[in-house]
């Protein structure tokens, strides 16, 4: 056994093992490609007795970092006692508020309700008292981000032994979520009686350790839904008499979080079309039309996070999060105001429909210079736009599938809501500039905010929303995008520019 040191924290580590393998269960660490050595965020400072550099390391790391001691925590093995330090992470800009209606109070508590959402990226609450106050709010980053920046690295990585690992993960910041909150609150975690947690089909059976396999191949027809109530021992928590209450899911890939988000944003209680779209690492996305609900889900891939952009990062300071065209050059605004070191999907999304403006990227994605340069030292490659055109494709193409199947245009919809955090900073401009959302549709957009967490909030509040949001997912209907034509032909028309 060898000895690491890690921040500080001494730990015994097998000889041979990565030092991601030790580092996380004990501390986040960002590794968007699942330990493939593919996206190089992994990197700490580390000394000691530790393998040769790998060639992925030397890829993606500089001289200068090689001299200073950075390795790639998913490439790096123990060979004997080492040292390693991991560098301080910025807190993330979580967005914690969204709209929500007004409605008579009926809360499924008596003394204290906790409401979260466990979105892909990020753990989001919010505390409650009887009367509806809003008490505390709490978020992180979702800590199994270790296992893969989507859910598709990490049910593969639950079907290969590491399922136990994830549902502690999780639980731990769930946890972690509610201990700050009742302290914030000056109350005991214990009085809390109920809670609601709300998040993706996957997201929930790695929480509650179902088996994902279902979810890992076609025909990918969830076995469990939700609309479910738990005891929170069940789930690790320190409130153990608490009952905690999982939405219900509509499909494998449309999952409560949209459930939750559909009633917060009301537009399912409308008499005209309108449509939702929750836009992240899956683009989720429903149409009310005629009191019939569709819905559909299309792999975006982590563009829109940060993850795998050649510079690519959260939304935390140092990220270049909007970017303006001003006397002929792109301004760039960086979060905490100081020196740019990346720049996160609001920012991309920004950049490239301002190259377009300047006729530095043209209609099919070709940039004149490459890398473009941004905010110096950040700049966009022809790797990442390529990356963006394929995801932003992704979500117009199933925006525009959903409106077709039922022989509608965007013109036909009186609304477009805009869930989720991404959603939340988003230029919309931008966004119908690059052809992430029909540039019809531009004018009717609404933003909710954290519409997943609002919806879960109400269920909290006021019980008679439950049976209500569970006969909603019952009756969706889900369109299957991986055998639509119109999807596909959507799907490459929306490439260009």
């Amino acid at each position: 056994m060898a000895k690491v040191s890690v921040n500080g924290t001494h730990l015994e580590a097998q000889m041979g093992a990565l030092l991601s393998s030790v580092i996380l269960p004990h501390h986040a660490l960002e590794m968007p490609c699942a330990g493939y050595g593919r996206c190089g965020k992994c990197r700490v400072v580390a000394h000691g007795a530790l393998s040769a550099l790998s060639d992925a390391e030397r890829e993606h790391l500089s001289p200068q970092d090689i001299s200073r001691g950075v390795r790639l925590a998913c490439c790096a093995r123990v060979e004997g006692d080492c040292t390693v330090t991991l560098e301080g992470a910025a807190a993330s800009q979580i967005r914690l508020a969204g709209e929500m209606p007004d409605f008579v109070h009926d809360p499924i508590f008596s003394v204290c309700g906790a409401a979260v959402d466990i979105g892909t990226t990020t753990l989001a609450s919010c505390l409650y008292g009887p009367d509806g106050t809003l008490l505390a709010q709490a978020s992180a980053p979702n800590p199994q981000a270790g296992w893969g920046a989507d859910v598709i690295s990490r049910i593969e990585a639950a079907l290969h032994g590491s399922g136990d690992a994830l549902a502690a993960s999780v639980r731990a910041g769930v946890r972690a979520l509610v201990l700050e909150m009742a302290a914030s609150a000056h109350i005991s975690a214990e009085a809390v009686d109920a809670l609601v947690i709300t998040g993706n089909t996957a997201m929930l059976y790695l929480l509650t350790q179902t088996d994902p396999d279902c979810l890992s191949h076609a025909p990918f027809a969830a076995s469990r839904l939700f609309g479910e109530t738990l005891a929170a021992g069940e789930l690790g928590l320190p409130c153990l008499h608490a009952h905690v209450y999982l939405p219900r899911c509509m499909s494998a890939f449309v999952g409560a979080d949209i459930t939750t988000a559909l009633l917060a944003s009301g537009i399912c209680s409308k008499p005209d079309t309108r449509m939702l779209v929750d836009i992240g690492t899956n683009g989720e996305i429903a149409l009310w039309h005629r009191g019939q609900l569709s819905c559909c889900s299309t792999a975006a891939g982590p563009a829109f996070e940060g993850a795998g952009l050649s510079m690519g990062m959260a939304g935390k300071t140092g990220a270049v999060d909007h970017v303006r065209v001003q006397d002929g050059a792109l301004q760039a605004h960086v979060i905490g105001g100081g020196a740019p070191k990346g720049i996160c999907g609001s920012g991309v999304i920004d950049s490239l429909a301002c190259l377009l403006e300047l006729e530095q990227l043209d209609e099919t994605g070709l940039l004149e210079q490459d890398p473009a340069p941004v905010a110096p030292p950040v700049c966009l490659t022809q790797k990442d736009v390529r990356m963006v055109q394929l995801a932003k494709s992704a979500i117009c193409a199933g925006l525009r599938t959903l409106l077709r199947v039922e022989g509608l245009c965007g013109a036909d919809a009186a609304e477009l809501a805009v869930a989720g955090g991404f959603g939340s900073y988003l230029d919309v401009n931008s966004a119908g500039r690059i052809g992430l959302l029909p540039e019809e549709l531009v004018p009717r957009v609404r933003v909710l905010g954290n519409a997943a967490l609002s919806g879960a909030a109400m269920l909290l509040l006021n019980r008679g929303f439950i049976p209500h949001s569970e006969a909603l997912a019952a009756g969706a209907r889900t369109v299957d995008l991986s055998t639509s034509a119109e999807f596909m032909n959507a799907y490459t028309e929306g490439m260009f520019f």
